[in-house]
C-alpha cells in the first residue's frame, strides 16, 4: 500500500516537471526568437552559428543578409583616416593606377622644355609667366594651362574607310596676354592674344601666315592682374589689317613671334600634363585616404 502511494507520488511529480519545463520553454521561446529574428515556425539556432545569418528576413530569396539591419552604408574597409570606403572606391583606386601608369608612359620627359629667347620663367601651379627685358622694355607674358586642351570631336569614317588606330595628340594652346612697359612708365600696353582654330594668313603667297592672333589691345597699369573695363579697349575684329600688322610687328620685335608661339604650345602641352598627372596622383590618394 505505501509503495503504490509513493509511486502514484513520484509519478505526479514527475508530470509536474515537465509541464513546468514545457511551459517555461514557451515563454522563454518567442523571446529569443524574438531577439533573433527568427520566425516562429523554425527551430531555434544555437548561438555558434555565423552572426551574418540573425536576422536573416531574405535567405528564400537568395539575399545574403547584412549583420544589423540598417539604413546607412557601412564602410567595406577602415582606414585611419576614419573616411568611408567602398567597394567602389576600391576599384576606382585601381582604374587610377592604371590611368597613372598610361599617363607617365606617354609622357615625353620629366622636365619641362626650356624657351629660347632670354625668357625667365615663373611658375604658380597652372599658371606661367615669361619675362624678359629688352632695350629698356620690360615684357611680361602670362597664360594658364587650365582649360587649354581644345574639345576633341571625333569624326566617323566615310563609307570603306578604316578608322584611325592612333588617338591625335593633345595639345594645349592656351590665351596669353602680353603686357609691355616702357622703361619705368606706370603704364603698360596689353595684348590680349589667342590660337585660333585656323590659322590667320592676310594675303596670297605669304610663305607664313601667323599661328596666333591678337584679339584685343588696351592701356592698363603696370603690374595689376585685374583687367580694368573703363580703359578704353581696342577689338581687333573690325580693325583695319594695316594697323593689326603693325601692332603683330611690335610684338615680334621684343621676341613675341611664331617661333614664340611654337615653344609657348610646346611649353604649355607639357605642363598641361604634368599637372593633369599629379591630380591623377592626388585623386587616387584622396580616394584611398593615404
Amino acid at each position: 500500500m505505501f509503495k503504490s502511494i509513493s509511486r502514484a507520488v513520484s509519478i505526479a511529480t514527475r508530470l509536474t516537471n515537465k509541464t513546468s519545463t514545457a511551459s517555461a520553454t514557451r515563454t522563454v521561446e518567442p523571446l529569443v526568437r524574438s531577439a533573433l529574428c527568427v520566425p516562429s515556425s523554425a527551430p531555434i539556432r544555437p548561438f555558434t552559428r555565423s552572426i551574418w545569418m540573425m536576422c536573416n528576413n531574405g535567405a528564400a530569396s537568395g539575399y545574403r543578409p547584412r549583420l544589423f539591419t540598417s539604413k546607412g552604408v557601412l564602410p567595406t574597409v577602415s582606414c585611419g583616416c576614419g573616411g568611408l570606403h567602398t567597394e567602389g572606391d576600391k576599384a576606382f583606386g585601381e582604374f587610377l593606377n592604371d590611368e597613372i601608369k598610361e599617363e607617365k608612359k606617354i609622357q615625353k620627359g620629366k622636365t619641362l622644355p626650356k624657351m629660347s629667347g632670354g625668357w625667365e620663367l615663373e611658375l604658380n601651379g597652372t599658371e606661367a609667366k615669361l619675362i624678359k627685358s629688352i632695350s629698356g622694355d620690360k615684357v611680361t607674358v602670362t597664360f594658364n594651362v587650365n582649360n587649354s586642351i581644345p574639345p576633341s570631336v571625333e569624326e566617323e569614317p566615310e563609307q570603306g574607310q578604316k578608322p584611325a588606330e592612333n588617338e591625335p595628340e593633345l595639345v594645349s594652346s592656351p590665351n596669353f596676354v602680353v603686357e609691355v612697359v616702357k622703361g619705368g612708365a606706370s603704364q603698360a600696353l596689353v595684348f590680349d592674344c589667342h590660337f585660333p582654330e585656323d590659322e590667320i594668313g592676310h594675303g596670297e603667297g605669304e610663305e607664313e601666315s601667323d599661328i596666333f592672333a591678337i584679339r584685343e589691345v588696351s592701356f592698363q597699369s603696370a603690374g595689376d592682374s585685374d583687367w580694368k573695363e573703363t580703359s578704353y579697349t581696342l577689338n581687333t575684329d573690325s580693325l583695319d589689317w594695316a594697323l593689326y600688322d603693325h601692332l603683330m610687328d611690335f610684338l615680334a620685335d621684343r621676341g613675341v613671334d611664331n617661333t614664340f608661339a611654337d615653344e609657348l604650345m610646346e611649353f604649355s602641352t607639357a605642363l598641361e600634363h604634368q599637372e593633369y598627372i599629379k591630380f591623377l596622383e592626388d585623386l587616387n590618394g584622396f580616394v584611398k585616404c593615404s
